[in-house]
């Protein structure tokens, strides 16, 4: 890796990663209950007509998420391919294919609004169904580019606990996605699959951002930038 741009690399990647679980959780966990009722088509057509700049920005903010997820897959290959090139490309490729999961989701989702707005009942229900299903077969996907980026984390020096909590929580998500087709009624016990993953993540934005925005105070006017090596300690210095 060019020690010059490691930094600035390392803060894309980590803000790139924020945008992605802010957009993630905005859209869906926050403006989706607000016009889709699981349980009553007619309920949610109508949620949606009266609704519309709403879900509308559901859609929008679906879409943000493929993109964040997308260049945050890319950015994660151009800070960790030194440390690794097989596992950066595997995170690069898995976090790819969550992105195109979430993109079926987000297509499904405007042609459920047209289709309510449009006086439709029964289509708006059953691709707002197809949305929550393409999120959860994606959750394999963002399973599998989590396994990979704890290998990476273990491998270049950063924190050894963050590298297994990625490990970990990759795995809870690969496996709750069989568990929401296998044992639909699973219900908090699928939940709490993925909480390892939360913490992963939250600490490897943190870490990211750490890096990226940290100033030497011993060489405020250095030109050069810190890099991961595997096995030194994340971060060091180079002329």
């Amino acid at each position: 890796m060019d020690q010059r741009i490691a930094r600035p690399v390392a803060r894309t990647t980590g803000l790139l990663y924020l945008a992605l679980g802010l957009t993630g959780m905005a859209g869906f966990l926050l403006v989706r209950p607000q016009v889709f009722d699981p349980a009553d088509a007619a309920t949610t057509a109508a949620l949606l007509v009266d609704h519309e700049l709403l879900a509308r920005a559901g859609v929008a903010l679906e879409l943000a998420t493929v993109v964040t997820q997308a260049l945050a897959a890319l950015w994660f290959v151009r800070l960790f391919r030194p440390v690794d090139p097989f596992a950066a490309s595997a995170v690069g490729a898995l976090g790819m294919m969550n992105a195109v999961a979430i993109l079926g989701s987000t297509a499904a989702l405007g042609t459920a609004l047209d289709s309510a707005l449009a006086g439709g009942q029964s289509a708006p229900q059953l691709l707002y169904g197809l949305s929550e299903n393409l999120w959860a077969a994606g959750a394999a996907f963002f399973g599998l580019w989590l396994i990979p980026m704890g290998r990476l984390v273990l491998r270049s020096g950063l924190p050894r606990v963050l590298g297994w909590f990625l490990v970990v929580g990759g795995a809870g998500y690969l496996l709750q996605s069989f568990v929401t087709f296998l044992v639909p009624d699973a219900g908090p016990l699928a939940e709490l699959l993925v909480v390892p993953a939360t913490v992963g993540e939250l600490w490897m934005i943190g870490l990211l951002l750490v890096i990226g925005f940290r100033r030497d105070r011993t060489d405020d006017t250095a030109t050069t930038e810190p890099a991961l090596h595997p096995g030194d300690g994340a971060v060091a210095r180079g002329q």
